[in-house]
């Protein structure tokens, strides 16, 4: 049977799949104590309250899985949605752990490039069964993070987060959001929220050429729109933490 073309309207697409890349924040466990955990995190939240609220979270268990130090994914993924934080994905898992995580609605995530993945372990010697004995602690010999450059406008809706410093080369759009563990410098006019030092970095600082932000914070110590005095707007300033005070300056 033929079909007229004439009597098949045409339907434009209802959806598209791309290619996306986004920025979500990544919690690394060094220790399995759901106590300890739980008590941590709550001061995380605590110093960047804007930040973590509803935040998208990975989880990576990369190294609690090399000293073979195991972790209720169920008892710590009601931890991170207590304090409203939502966990979308795990990485660094092994494959048991996974299919916890997978069990839970929460998504695996593959290490990047570069890094070893904890669902399959190299055989350790028997000499190092007493390295599980030993308390994990941060790489003091990291590298440092890089600073981020984003050269295109952020849009209303857009959360970016930068490890170090974030610099930005155009305006940020109110409803949009930007957070740097550094310092954060906009070079356009700045409408949305702007934390800097999330992880509670009190020398951080934020450079702002054009401000009419709707939210401004440093270590968790932050002001909103209203409380920004309009002989500030449209300047270039910087912002800064001193006594616990946001102090707000000409360039």
């Amino acid at each position: 049977m033929s079909t007229d073309p004439q009597t098949t309207p045409y339907r434009p697409p209802a959806l598209e799949f791309k290619s996306s890349t986004f920025s979500v924040p990544v919690l690394i466990l060094f220790d399995n104590d759901t106590v300890i955990i739980e008590q941590q995190l709550q001061e995380k939240v605590r110093q960047a309250p804007e930040f973590f609220k509803n935040s998208p979270l990975v989880f990576d268990l990369q190294e609690l899985n090399k000293q073979e130090r195991e972790v209720d994914i169920a008892e710590l993924t009601k931890i991170i949605r207590k304090l409203n934080l939502l966990p979308i994905g795990i990485r660094g898992g092994t494959a048991q752990q996974n299919q916890q995580a997978i069990t839970l609605g929460i998504p695996v995530h593959s290490i990047h490039s570069g890094s070893t993945s904890a669902s399959a372990p190299a055989p350790a010697p028997a000499e190092t069964v007493k390295s599980k004995k030993i308390t994990p602690k941060p790489d003091p010999k990291a590298e440092p993070a890089i600073s981020t450059l984003i050269t295109q406008p952020i849009r209303s809706g857009q959360r970016l987060y930068a490890e170090g410093d974030l610099i930005v080369l155009a305006q940020v759009s109110a409803g949009a959001e930007i957070l740097a563990e550094g310092n954060i410098h906009v070079y356009g006019t700045l409408r949305g929220r702007a934390l800097a030092g999330v992880q509670g970095n009190q020398e951080a600082r934020i450079f702002c050429s054009d401000l009419q932000a709707e939210l401004i914070s440093i270590a968790g110590t932050y002001k909103i729109s209203e409380d920004l005095d309009e002989s500030v707007r449209g300047r270039h300033i910087q912002i800064y933490l001193q006594n616990e005070n946001l102090i707000i300056q000409d360039l």
